[in-house]
């Protein structure tokens, strides 16, 4: 996929360690994808090309050292967690990265003495713009705790935007990917591991491979490649099919729609003891206890693939009846369940995800 567009290197800080950018890359707009992975299943067939089968599994032996940015030496693919349950390691990645790319755009921001700052997000289910709303007093703490919740944000519209049938190339449907059951968690998990980097005093990429690796161990990954595809096999026919061919939207037989809140639970296999799962935080609140939605809106301008009006139907939503198509942030779990109500008798959902 696309890189990601690096930012200007904002010296001040002792905290960061993220990587060196340039002036010009903040007249350009960040990429939706970093890296190119990875679809829930295991030896998954492609409609056109039936005998070509996809696994996009991995192990934490495998995987590589982090590269801003993403390189083939990663080794990504999704892994196995006895505390987390599948994470999907390219996703994790990603944001991670996004987390670094805000917290720079966050303190340029601060550092120019500007209150607002706005950044065009290119185009994905509608023309997409950041409007940042940083007062100066704004502390170090509270800056790399917004990068996160913004970068998580921006992860769960991608889910959104795809789950109405919106995708990055023509004709190549990605709905069959959206909410899969790992992908909120694995983000999630990215924001904290971009957090952590940033407050690292190793460089970002050694940071983010330190802190990576032993997010995992604290997870209690799996220790082999075939452990994963043995937890994968396990949830066939419950989680995911083989019956049907991707990019079928019927390859996923559960979906998770959870995915805000004040914490994030992961998924574990069906005979695992919830009791054991890691929790992960949402920072949807400074320090002093200040709604993060108060710094920032992620603006969209919806396209026509979103009925505006029948979702946004109710008379006491901000939006009920208001011209212009554009929601922020705020909107987003209208949006999730306006879409599963909509989506329910098309894909298979899981009933208890509502």
């Amino acid at each position: 996929m696309k890189n990601l567009i690096l930012l200007l290197l904002i010296p001040f800080s002792i905290f960061s360690k993220s990587p060196d950018l340039t002036n010009d890359d903040l007249k350009s707009t960040p990429p939706k994808i970093i890296r190119t992975c990875c679809s829930f299943g295991n030896e998954l067939k492609l409609a056109a090309l039936p005998f070509i089968k996809f696994t996009d599994i991995t192990s934490f032996e495998q995987l590589g050292q982090h590269k801003y940015l993403g390189s083939e030496a990663e080794m990504n693919g999704i892994v196995y967690t006895n505390r987390g349950g599948f994470v999907d390691i390219a996703h994790l990645r990603d944001i991670a990265d996004w987390t670094a790319y805000l917290y720079k755009l966050i303190s340029k921001t601060k550092a120019d003495g500007r209150t607002k700052f706005e950044l065009k997000l290119g185009y994905e289910g509608g023309s997409k713009k950041l409007v940042l709303k940083i007062p100066s007093d704004f502390s170090e703490e509270n800056t790399i705790k917004l990068a996160g919740k913004i970068a998580y944000d921006i992860s769960v519209w991608h889910e959104i935007a795809t789950w109405y049938g919106n995708s990055y190339l023509p004709l190549v449907p990605e709905r069959y990917s959206a909410f899969s059951v790992e992908d909120a968690y694995s983000n999630l998990l990215g924001a904290h591991v971009g957090m952590e980097a940033i407050k690292s005093e190793l460089p970002y990429e050694e940071a983010v491979t330190k802190i990576l690796k032993q997010k995992l161990i604290d997870l209690q990954p799996v220790k082999s490649y075939e452990e994963t595809v043995a937890a994968m096999e396990k949830v066939k026919d419950i989680w995911w099919t083989d019956k049907a061919n991707l990019p079928s939207g019927k390859v996923l037989l559960k979906r998770e729609f959870v995915v805000y809140g004040d914490s994030l639970w992961p998924r574990l296999l069906p005979e695992m003891s919830d009791t054991k799962a890691v929790a992960l935080a949402i920072y949807s609140k400074t320090d002093q206890g200040q709604d993060m939605n108060d710094y920032y809106d992620i603006k969209i301008k919806l396209n026509h693939k979103f009925p505006y009006r029948k979702i946004f139907s109710d008379p006491s939503h901000p939006l009920y009846k208001k011209q212009g198509r554009t929601i922020t942030q705020r909107d987003f779990q209208t949006l999730i369940s306006a879409g599963t109500s909509q989506n329910r008798k098309k894909f298979p959902i899981d009933e208890y995800q509502f």
